[in-house]
């Protein structure tokens, strides 16, 4: 098998391909436009001939998220990938999974609603995912690609990080980024881990016999009020370790800018050349693009605000990230919104625009 390989697929595509490489033991899914290319890759490179990676289509959802939990708890690298009525099925399985310290990872190429809503692209699942769309206060590592490259390199990253946490992590996507084709620089190939390996590395996992040693039980479960606080605080104080150091954001001219566009995954991508069109007409325009939607990078944003004229948040959606950027600079500049709502794809020029009209 090629170590690195230079090839031509889309977004959806990179996923599947990277989540061969990066050693996964196992997928689960359930089709959903516009995430189901996903699994048909899969289902075509039949991983378990070369590498022993199951991949399983779930009678739901909500299945394929509690066989997450069930193999993560293991110590194995598995995921599952849907879209966003799809993924609010999944809610609590991923607060279970939280609650547990089991650390899956799951894909999320967010289609517009709400309900069933359309097949277009949306960004309107950002409440869902940094917020924690489940019961209970935790959180997710969120990652926001904003390329095809991107989301086959986040695969791992977002393996590594719920692993180094014990916590889910979720690319959060787009059906922009799901679909468009770019090339991409698919990564080299990790050996999956074995049963030994895994015991040695993850003794909180579920091994049982196959290691030799008592199982573990994972559960989200506790009945004394005491107990669970003490977990609660556990899992706080992990929380803020995670935001002190996985925070990750992009800038581009931003040391000489009078104002400041704010976008993350295809948005940001527009917002780019919003900020190139702006700037041909005079206007210092710069980008900011937060690649960890959780951890929020509230300080950096804060930082390069201060002495800016405004900074508009441009979203695919009605206004989300906006509250976070509002809170990050604590209404000491302006902070207006621009988004398009029902799967329309908002225009540079579209943005421009507001910038003018707004700020």
């Amino acid at each position: 098998m090629a170590d690195r390989e230079i090839t031509l697929m889309k977004g959806n595509e990179a996923i599947a391909n990277a989540a061969i490489r990066c050693g996964a033991d196992g997928f689960f899914g359930y089709p959903i436009t516009p995430q189901s290319e996903i699994i048909e890759t899969l289902a075509l490179l039949k991983p378990w001939e070369t590498t022993g990676m199951v991949v399983l289509q779930a009678e739901s959802e909500v299945a394929a998220i509690n066989m997450v939990y069930g193999g993560a708890g293991a110590g194995k690298r598995v995921m599952t990938t849907s879209s966003s009525p799809g993924v609010a099925l999944m809610q609590e399985g991923i607060s279970y999974m939280a609650g547990a310290e089991i650390p899956g990872v799951i894909v999320n190429v967010q289609r517009g609603g709400p309900g069933l809503g359309t097949i277009q692209p949306s960004q309107s699942d950002y409440y869902q995912a940094t917020r924690g769309g489940g019961n209970g206060d935790y959180n997710v590592i969120v990652l926001a690609p904003n390329s095809v490259q991107e989301m086959a390199d986040f695969v791992d990253l977002a393996f590594e990080l719920a692993f180094k946490y014990r916590n889910p992590a979720m690319i959060l996507s787009d059906g922009v980024i799901g679909q468009m084709m770019e090339k991409v620089e698919l990564p080299p190939y990790k050996p999956r881990k074995t049963e030994q390996e895994i015991a040695e590395l993850y003794p909180w996992a579920t091994m049982g016999r196959t290691a030799g040693r008592k199982p573990n039980i994972l559960t989200s479960l506790e009945l004394k009020p005491e107990v669970m606080e003490v977990r609660n605080l556990h899992l706080q104080r992990k929380y803020q370790e995670i935001k002190d150091n996985e925070v990750r954001y992009e800038t581009k001219n931003t040391e000489d800018a009078d104002y400041i566009i704010v976008s993350f995954g295809s948005a940001a991508r527009i917002s780019e050349k919003a900020m190139e069109l702006a700037r041909r007409e005079g206007l210092k325009v710069g980008l900011f693009r937060p690649i960890t939607l959780w951890p929020f990078p509230s300080s950096q944003i804060a930082g390069i605000a201060k002495g800016t004229k405004g900074i508009l948040v441009v979203e695919i959606n009605a206004g989300q990230m906006v509250d976070d950027v509002r809170l990050a600079v604590n209404g000491a500049e302006k902070v207006e919104h621009f988004g398009r709502l029902g799967g329309i794809v908002p225009e540079p020029e579209e943005i421009v625009k507001a910038l003018k009209e707004k700020l």
